[in-house]
């Protein structure tokens, strides 16, 4: 079923990961699609495997991107539907370690971007009656030692989530967000910055403690943005649904 035929999605972040997941369901089911990364080459292999995609490089914690990325969706396709604000830092640090260098670079991304993109999103998707899809994380809700810093950027997400869902709400523009558990991705690698040996550790230790036994894959979570992207669930705004086998209530 092509439910979202012709309409225009933007996924922040889209060239990998959950991201890239999305777009292809996105995809599949009729929508065009911009999708921004850092890594040109990257993104020009996804346009040219699906024609329904578009890449668009753009770093999400430069300021400039957010204007820029709109622009080339309303360039491209002349109106925006769904935005999913999907690009994410991160960094595994104690209180003692945190330094402003990395505080500000996980907030860039994690915050700034997308309060920017999203105000600059809001009158083409009044148009629409569109819909903004967060990302969040399991840990924007639940306590761990060493992820205040990534933690408190998620949780500032989610109250963003559900104040831009009261405040755009009389122009008909849905505002939710997903908050995964562990997911196999790179994003420990190439967001985190851990090592083989810290990653295979992670990894096992958030296995051991997901109640249905397993990470997540990207499909696992690209699902359930579709659904709350969908236009027929119009009765739906201001949520952060937990996608993470059961970890937030472990």
């Amino acid at each position: 079923m092509e439910n979202f035929q012709e309409k225009v999605v933007i996924i922040t972040g889209g060239s990998s990961g959950i991201g890239l997941a999305a777009a292809q369901q996105f995809a599949s089911q009729g929508a065009k699609v911009l999708v921004t990364g850092r890594r040109a080459g990257v993104l020009a292999e996804i346009a040219a495997a699906n024609p329904n995609i578009h890449g668009f490089v753009a770093d999400a914690a430069n300021p400039e991107a957010a204007r820029d990325t709109i622009d080339a969706a309303i360039k491209l396709w002349g109106r925006l539907d769904i935005l999913v604000n999907n690009a994410g830092g991160g960094a595994i640090k104690s209180l003692m370690e945190s330094d402003a260098n990395t505080i500000s670079s996980v907030y860039a991304v994690n915050v700034t971007g997308p309060i920017l993109l999203a105000a600059a999103a809001v009158p083409h998707l009044a148009t629409t009656r569109g819909t903004i899809v967060n990302m969040s994380s399991t840990f924007g809700s639940k306590a761990a030692a060493g992820l205040s810093v990534y933690g408190s950027s998620k949780a500032a997400v989610e109250h963003l989530t559900r104040c831009w869902a009261l405040e755009l709400a009389p122009q008909r523009i849905r505002v939710n967000a997903i908050a995964p558990g562990p997911v196999e991705t790179d994003f420990l690698r190439d967001r985190m910055g851990l090592s083989p040996d810290q990653i295979a550790a992670v990894t096992e230790h958030e296995r051991k403690l997901i109640p249905l036994g397993r990470r997540g894959v990207p499909e696992d979570i690209a699902t359930w943005i579709l659904k709350v992207a969908d236009s027929r669930a119009t009765w739906i705004t201001g949520q952060v649904i937990a996608v993470d086998g059961g970890l937030a209530t472990a």
